[in-house]
């Protein structure tokens, strides 16, 4: 058994890089390797991202296929034909924004069991719509799975990554979640000539990443850090040799023991979390996942094809430059992975804040001089410009505000409250996601060009908030943040009283 691990570990060494890991206050080194079993684990609950990110882009998509609204928003599809109706206001309907914005409001209550059994059932009902509340309900169910994926990736990420790369694997949920997007617009470019049933086929798809990650999580290992906090510990120490691929793994366990006899202290999570004591890393994930939403990036991700047809392209065109936004969020965030470990997380908040802010009143501009209520669209030129201005504003969300707002609220909570502040983090973007994609058509109608000046407004907020309030966490262990982030800042370090905190604990 001795010669065998052996054997994989240094079959291991053949295919990883070194890296060291550094204790928290100590000079000591882990040592460790980025493992092909780590690289599949990450591959794996990657695909709760790009089943998230499908449902995100899928939506507006079919929105804006006459099938589909001819079907359920015969209404909608009327107002679309009449072109002396008011610009803005095409697809402004409750109902049909609730077909978007319902997933998200289930995904609030998920559990584990909804991930593995709604997803499926949501895409059925979905894809086999025969009426509007069927619909939406299949978008409920579609919901339960996306929430729990939200909850439990990005923290299964956080805790088998090595420190100096937390924030590269982080983020390949990041990368799924636009690559989710990306498909959805090429499906979506496809799908739209299949008459009259293209948009089944849309919605339909969607049970394939979902499948996926069910199969998957079958497949991956539970982290060192769960197994050992439910007394697993001998299992713990196994799994934490595979995922290192190395045999003296000593330190690093010790370190996570540590840890997990703290977390046992606390009996109540969720009151320890309402404590001073925990107010930095709460306040700091609710607000990362509230301006995240504020950007408007998800208005724009959502209602791509709609926006575009706003400004004056055609149904094809308007596809098209959707597909061409999908490949400009990935190729970012592609990025935002090779960054995020060398620049650090604020520099890249803060610079995309510059560009995100000019990106949204330019257009705003254009759009309040050149696309009037009633009348002709933007020229050909001005439309164009529109849609790299949006390319520009996504550019600049996808490798600053997209990845880490998950990646932050993931590695500052403590071990004893990481699961439900990560839960916290989870229902407020899912709350403030429903209230997006529910409102923007409406508020497109009633604020029109305003609305990228609404926006506008909320960037300059978050930057002021970064600059001020939000340390840099880069190479900084997880398990020692409160000594070496929350301690050390001039704002938080008051809510941080002394008998209140653990003691310095090493890297999990």
């Amino acid at each position: 058994m001795k010669k065998a691990n052996l054997k994989e570990a240094t079959k291991a060494r053949e295919l990883s890089m070194l890296l060291v890991v550094s204790g928290s206050g100590e000079n000591q080194e882990f040592e460790g390797r980025i493992t092909v079993y780590v690289t599949v684990c990450v591959i794996i609950a990657a695909f709760g991202g790009l089943m998230f990110g499908y449902d995100v882009g899928i939506s507006g998509g079919v929105t804006f296929m006459d099938d589909f609204l001819k079907k359920f928003f015969p209404v909608v599809y009327k107002k679309k034909q009449h072109a002396h109706e008011n610009n803005y206001c095409k697809y402004d309907n409750q109902s049909l924004q609730l077909f978007t914005s319902s997933l998200y409001i289930a995904a609030l209550i998920a559990s584990f069991v909804a991930s593995k059994v709604c997803s499926k059932a949501g895409v059925v009902l979905t894809a086999g719509d025969l009426n509007i509340e069927m619909i939406i309900f299949g978008r409920i169910f579609l919901g339960f799975g996306v929430g729990f994926a939200n909850q439990a990736v990005p923290l299964f990420l956080s805790e088998i990554a090595p420190t100096n790369i937390r924030g590269a694997l982080n983020i390949s949920f990041q990368l799924f979640i636009t690559i989710g997007i990306l498909l959805s617009n090429l499906v979506n470019y496809f799908t739209a000539n299949i008459h009259p049933h293209g948009w089944r086929i849309s919605l339909g798809i969607a049970g394939i990443p979902a499948s996926m990650l069910c199969v998957g999580s079958i497949l991956i290992c539970e982290t060192p850090t769960s197994l050992i906090e439910r007394h697993k510990v001998e299992k713990g120490r196994k799994v934490l040799r595979k995922i290192r691929g190395v045999e003296n793994v000593d330190d690093e366990f010790d370190s996570i023991v540590h840890a997990c006899e703290m977390a046992r202290q606390v009996k109540d999570p969720f009151r320890k979390l309402m404590k001073p004591v925990s107010r930095p890393p709460l306040v700091i994930a609710i607000c990362m996942q509230i301006f995240q939403q504020f950007t408007g990036i998800n208005a724009v991700m959502f209602y791509a094809p709609v926006l575009f047809q706003t400004v004056g392209f055609g149904n094809d065109a308007a596809l098209l430059s959707s597909v061409i936004t999908g490949l400009v969020n990935v190729f970012s965030t592609i990025i935002s992975i090779y960054l995020v470990d060398k620049a650090g997380r604020r520099i890249l908040l803060l610079e995309a804040c510059v560009q995100m802010l000019i990106s949204q009143v330019i257009i705003g501009i254009i759009l309040f001089k050149g696309l009037k209520a009633t009348g002709a669209n933007l020229s050909k030129g001005e439309a164009i410009f529109v849609v790299v201005l949006v390319c520009t504003f996504v550019m600049g969300f996808a490798w600053s505000w997209g990845p880490l707002g998950w990646l932050i609220p993931s590695e500052t909570f403590p071990l004893e409250t990481r699961s439900v502040g990560f839960a916290f983090a989870v229902s407020t973007n899912m709350l403030f996601t429903f209230v997006i994609a529910q409102a923007f058509l409406s508020m497109l109608c009633k604020m029109q060009a305003g609305i990228f000046f609404f926006f506008a407004a909320w960037i300059i907020i978050m930057g002021v908030f970064t600059w001020f309030l939000l340390p840099e966490t880069k190479g900084v262990p997880v398990d020692s943040m409160v000594d070496k982030v929350w301690k050390q800042h001039w704002f938080w370090r008051s809510f941080v009283a002394e008998d209140e905190f653990r003691t310095d604990v090493k890297v999990v």
